[in-house]
């Protein structure tokens, strides 16, 4: 008991300092935050203990005021942080992947499966809407990642849905903090047991390329690719 003690009041400050940092970081982007919980949380209360005084009643519903005051502040402040990362987050290298990663239970995700040098990238999400291709980056150059990274899940599982969409702001495109719930809306085609064999193979199709011999340095002049791709 005096061992949980102490890792509880270990973890408190912990918590109470990342409370305190997200609230420094959502005032950055939202400088009224501050202003609106505490008006939430004042107006929630006066109501609940001003029907209290009405019932005669006030200690009861002062209490019961107080818990669901706090109750929507949590709630007000926790979706506003959530507004100020994803404004923070969009348009950065990589942002998609970071939501990806916290898509939930049900979801494997494999960030930056394909890159160009202008820093366009291509995730995959493999659940049971099948394999999902997302892409970030200038539209035009991405839609070519993803038709490669397509036409690779048509030759590898022919039988297996791939959806894909482009994280952005403009026509088509699907807004950061709507890329969570894309995923979660697709149609559910796939089992357990199937979800498994698709990770399964392309797991090896990634290792299969990372244990790839690959030439090192320049290619010699004149020097001619076989046909059938072999070297000899």
């Amino acid at each position: 008991m005096a061992r949980k003690s102490n890792a509880e009041t270990a973890a408190n400050p912990g918590r109470l300092k990342q409370i305190a940092l997200t609230y420094k970081m959502t005032r950055k982007a939202d400088p009224k935050v501050g202003l609106i919980v505490a008006g939430v949380g004042i107006v929630t209360f006066g109501v609940f203990l001003a029907i209290g005084f009405l019932i005669g009643h006030p200690v009861y519903l002062g209490i019961l005021g107080f818990l669901v005051a706090f109750l929507g502040m949590a709630i007000i402040f926790g979706r506003r942080a959530e507004r100020a990362a994803f404004g923070q987050m969009e348009g950065q290298p990589g942002a998609a992947a970071a939501v990806l990663d916290n898509v939930g239970r049900g979801w494997t995700t494999t960030p930056a499966i394909a890159m160009n040098k202008s820093q366009d990238i291509v995730h995959r999400a493999v659940g049971k809407a099948g394999v999902v291709l997302i892409g970030e980056g200038n539209p035009n150059r991405v839609k070519l990642l993803l038709a490669n990274e397509k036409k690779k899940m048509a030759r590898i599982m022919p039988d297996v849905p791939v959806h894909d969409f482009i994280v952005g702001t403009g026509e088509n495109e699907v807004p950061l903090k709507k890329v969570r719930t894309t995923l979660l809306k697709l149609p559910r085609v796939l089992a357990g047991p199937q979800i498994t064999q698709v990770n399964d193979k392309l797991r090896a199709m990634g290792d299969l390329m990372s244990n790839m011999p690959l030439p090192k340095g320049p290619m010699p002049k004149g020097m001619k690719m076989p046909r059938g791709g072999k070297m000899r």
